[in-house]
């Protein structure tokens, strides 16, 4: 029941939820309640040994109209078993009609030669069937890659397992909390919401088990995102590609599926039929000013996780400096890292005073003082930035004459350089916020205001030493950039189109560069790392983990 007093679950759920509640009840509250899914292998080949069956073929008339020989896609439901589900294939046997359920595989090597949430599914089909008339004792599971028949029989232990297990789904429905993860189950690395989920992860952190977690997150998707920075550009759709043209010729062609972003900087046009596509497939648009501002981010429909949107309003009302101190705490840490690493002579008295000031932002009391906290740590790490840096690498504002964070416009190419990886660094953390379902621009730390991802901002906090700053430091100290990749007018210091270009290829590989992770010990890129950090603390705003953990490297 909610709040009110009614029900919340619909009338009729699925049978297909039936199935992948038996599977595993935690997966099916995300897949149905949060409406959060992702594909993998086996459920792109699922639907594929789907499609003969997935159109409506023959006729299906009720057993008082006429016999029923074969159809296949046919839609029933009852309200007496609060069940839908379209039947793949429906046949006749004698007096009897037999749901025919298509499944990818081979049937497994057990007494039934098929497993529970299969038999199951095909279960509630049959009672819809007998609801509608229709005498029905049996089913069949038809495995597509062996081609055999596995016929179900519809015993009274079958049909009241069914049954409780209807009455148990409506029950973790009502709830707006998933039931935990399984604990080292077998099921977890073959689930296409493992990298939603985060068993193993999750129940580390809510100490359920012991064991060091698994890499169960997938591995990073082959799509990255595209960049378009030349002005005057049109990027259009043709063909399941994404053409960017200039003058009306072709400069780029990419598969629609090698895209996870279309990022355009300052007069970029886009055109309807492609927002239309990417928006259909997912993939958000960022725009940016010609400088590298982060001007806005657009995508399809928001994410249906209404209840993490709830937490999130409700724990940002009340301030959330737990969250925040953490954070803080996270970057300060961070940077003392940096320093430690790459400083040509280690500044001992920095050191000190980073660890004395992280140690004090993880029991900050209040934001005031947490502002204070973090002004004093960044104060004290940017005056020791030129200590990182090779002294013969020259730069348009001077290196060496670094004295702290400017902006609008940057004085100096070090400045120039932060702010412009902090822009892509936001915009990243804004498109993972919005596809895990928080509402980016509502924070913990930042506060809100018109136009600003505060909470893309928080996020952003633990991981600017480690992806944004060290891109700068790997920038100057290789050579990767140079005094033509910037100019300088009325003071302050722009890139270039080949800085720019420059700087994004840089930042693409921090993204991609693989490190142990600290809390989990298994390798993950920084690009998957953002995702489960921004997970974590979903998990945390719903209960699922005592508290919100940075990422800290060592």
């Amino acid at each position: 029941m909610s709040e009110f007093g009614f029900t919340t679950v619909p009338d009729l759920v699925p049978a297909r939820m039936l199935n992948e509640f038996t599977y595993c009840p935690r997966l099916f509250h995300i897949e149905w309640v949060q409406a959060r899914f992702a594909d993998n292998v086996d459920t792109v080949e699922g639907r594929y040994q789907h499609r003969a069956v997935d159109q409506e073929r023959g006729a299906a008339p009720l057993p008082d109209e006429g016999p029923l020989f074969k159809a296949k896609s046919v839609m029933l439901s009852s309200p007496a078993f609060g069940v839908v589900a379209k039947i793949d294939l429906l046949e006749a046997d004698g007096t009897n009609v037999v749901p025919v359920d298509t499944k990818r595989g081979s049937p497994p090597d057990t007494a039934e030669q098929a497993w529970e949430p299969e038999r199951v599914q095909v279960c509630a089909q049959g009672l819809l069937l007998r609801e509608a008339g229709y005498s029905c004792d049996h089913g069949v599971l038809y495995f597509a890659e062996a081609r055999r028949r596995v016929t179900v029989d519809f015993d009274d232990a079958l049909i009241a397992r069914t049954t409780d297990l209807l009455s148990e789904l409506r029950r973790v429905a009502e709830s707006d909390i998933p039931p935990p993860p399984l604990v080292d189950s077998p099921k977890c690395p073959r689930c296409s919401l493992v990298g939603i989920c985060l068993p193993d992860e999750t129940n580390a952190l809510a100490v359920r088990t012991h064991r060091p977690p698994r890499r169960l997150v997938p591995r990073d998707p082959d799509p990255r995102p595209l960049y378009v920075s030349e002005a005057g550009s049109y990027v259009k759709k043709e063909k399941g590609r994404v053409l960017v043209t200039k003058n009306k010729e072709t400069v780029a062609s990419i598969r629609l599926i090698d895209v996870s972003q279309l990022c355009v900087f300052g007069n970029v046009q886009v055109s309807t039929q492609l927002i239309r596509e990417l928006f259909a497939n997912e993939i958000p648009i960022c725009w940016f000013s010609y400088g590298g501002w982060f001007c806005g981010i657009a995508e399809g429909l928001p994410s249906k996780h209404i209840e993490l949107r709830r937490r999130q309003v409700a724990a940002g009302s009340r301030g959330s400096i737990e969250i925040a101190r953490r954070m803080v705490e996270g970057k300060i840490r961070n940077s003392r890292t940096m320093l430690m690493r790459n400083a040509r002579q280690r500044p001992e008295a920095t050191l000190d005073s980073l660890k004395r000031l992280a140690e004090k932002a993880a029991g900050a009391d209040t934001a005031a003082s947490l502002l204070g906290f973090e002004g004093t740590a960044a104060r004290l790490y940017f005056s020791e930035l030129p200590a990182m840096l090779r002294e013969d690498k020259r730069l348009p504002g001077g290196a060496f004459d670094f004295e702290g964070r400017n902006r609008r416009p940057p004085k100096d190419a070090v400045n120039c350089l932060l702010s412009y990886l902090y822009a892509l660094l936001v915009k990243d953390l804004t498109a993972t916020a919005f596809s895990v379902g928080f509402d980016p621009y509502l924070g913990f730390y930042h506060r809100p205001r018109f136009g600003r991802p505060a909470l893309a901002l928080d996020l952003a906090e633990e991981f600017r030493p480690l992806i944004a700053e060290s891109v700068v430091i790997n920038l100057i100290n290789n050579g990767e950039v140079k005094p033509p990749d910037f100019v300088v007018r009325a003071g302050g210091v722009a890139l270039t189109q080949s800085g720019r270009r420059a700087v994004l290829g840089a930042y693409e590989r921090r993204l991609d560069h693989e490190i142990k992770h600290p809390m989990f010990g298994y390798q993950a890129s920084y690009r998957r790392v953002l995702e489960v950090q921004t997970r974590l603390l979903g998990a945390f705003l719903l209960g699922e983990v005592p508290e919100y953990v940075p990422f800290v490297t060592r």
